[in-house]
C-alpha cells in the first residue's frame, strides 16, 4: 500500500503539462537558434541570427506599440471592472449579473469583433446616427486605428477582470468601509484604505488576465487595426506563414514568454508584499486595542 500516492495521483496532470506545454516551448527555443531554411523551416545549427534582428528598429517600434495598446488597454478594463464588480458584490441580484458578464462567452469570439466593424464601420450603426442627427456631414473613421483596437481589447477581455475581482469583493467584509466613515473617512478614502488594499489580489490577477492576452493578442489588431497599430502577434503570424522564418517568430516568441513570466513573478511578490503589509497593520491594530 502507497504511503504517498500523491504523486501517483498528479502523474497524469505533469505528463499533460509537459506534453502540451514544455515539449513544445522547448521546441520554439530550439528553433530560436537556428538558421532560416531557404524555403522554410529551419536549418539545423547554432545561430544568433534571429536574436540579432530583434534589435532592428521597425520591431522596436511594433513593441512599443503593443505595449502602449496593452497597457492602455488594460488600465481601461481595470478602470471599467472594479466598479463594476463592487456593484455586483453589493447588489442583491447577484446571479443575474453574472449571468450578464458570462453572455459574450457564449458567442464566438470573432464574430463579436467583426460585430464592432457593424458599430464602428463608414456606414456602420455610430456613424449612421451621428450623421442622421446632423451632428456631422460625413463618417468618421472610427476603424482601422490603435483606439479601435484598444476599445474592442478591453470589451473582449473585460469579463476576464470582473469575475476575479467579482469573487475578491464579495467575500470583503464591507461593514469596514461603515467603521472607516464613522471614525472621519470621506467615502473615497475609506475605499482607497480599507477595500482596496484588501482586494489587491483580485486587481492582481484582474490585471494579468488581462494584460498577457492583449500584449500576445493577434485577431483583433488583425481585422480592426490599421498600419498604426500592428502588434507582436501580427509580426509572429506573418514571420511563420509569409517569409517563413520560423527562427525569428521562435525568438520573438521566446522573448514574450520571457518577459511574460517576469510580469507575472513580479506582480506575484507584489501581492505577497502588499498582504504581508495588510496582516502586519490588522496585527498592530489587534495588539492596540488589546
Amino acid at each position: 500500500m502507497r504511503k504517498n500516492p500523491g504523486p501517483f495521483y498528479s502523474s497524469p496532470v505533469a505528463i499533460w503539462i509537459s506534453s502540451f506545454f514544455l515539449i513544445p516551448l522547448g521546441i520554439i527555443f530550439t528553433y530560436s537558434f537556428m538558421r532560416k531554411g531557404l524555403y522554410g523551416g529551419v536549418v539545423p545549427g547554432f545561430c544568433l541570427d534571429a536574436y540579432s534582428a530583434l534589435s532592428n528598429i521597425t520591431f522596436l517600434k511594433i513593441t512599443a506599440s503593443t505595449l502602449y495598446i496593452a497597457l492602455f488597454s488594460t488600465l481601461a478594463i481595470i478602470v471599467l471592472a472594479i466598479p463594476s464588480a463592487y456593484f455586483m458584490a453589493r447588489s442583491r441580484h447577484k446571479s443575474f449579473f453574472l449571468f450578464l458578464v458570462i453572455i459574450p462567452f457564449w458567442t464566438n469570439f470573432l464574430i463579436r469583433i467583426y460585430a464592432w466593424i457593424a458599430i464602428l464601420g463608414n456606414n456602420g450603426f455610430l456613424n449612421s446616427m451621428l450623421i442622421s442627427s446632423g451632428l456631422f456631414s460625413h463618417h468618421v473613421q472610427f476603424l482601422y486605428n490603435k483606439y479601435a483596437v484598444i476599445l474592442v481589447t478591453a470589451y473582449t477581455y473585460l469579463p476576464f477582470a470582473i469575475l476575479p475581482l467579482y469573487s475578491t469583493i464579495e467575500k470583503f467584509d464591507f461593514s469596514l468601509l461603515e467603521a472607516a466613515q464613522d471614525l472621519g473617512a470621506t467615502k473615497w478614502q475609506a475605499l482607497r484604505k480599507v477595500l482596496f488594499p484588501n482586494i489587491r489580489g483580485g486587481i492582481t490577477t484582474a490585471i494579468l488576465f488581462t494584460f498577457i492576452p492583449a500584449f500576445g493578442s493577434y485577431a483583433i489588431p488583425q481585422i480592426l487595426g490599421g498600419s498604426d497599430s500592428l502588434m507582436i502577434g501580427n509580426v509572429i503570424a506573418r514571420e511563420l506563414t509569409v517569409t517563413r522564418n520560423w527562427p525569428l517568430a521562435s525568438s520573438i516568441s521566446v522573448v514574450l514568454t520571457i518577459l511574460t513570466t517576469l510580469g507575472v513573478v513580479f506582480f506575484m511578490k507584489l501581492n505577497q508584499n502588499a498582504s504581508g503589509s495588510v496582516r502586519r497593520i490588522a496585527t498592530a491594530e489587534k495588539g492596540v486595542n488589546a
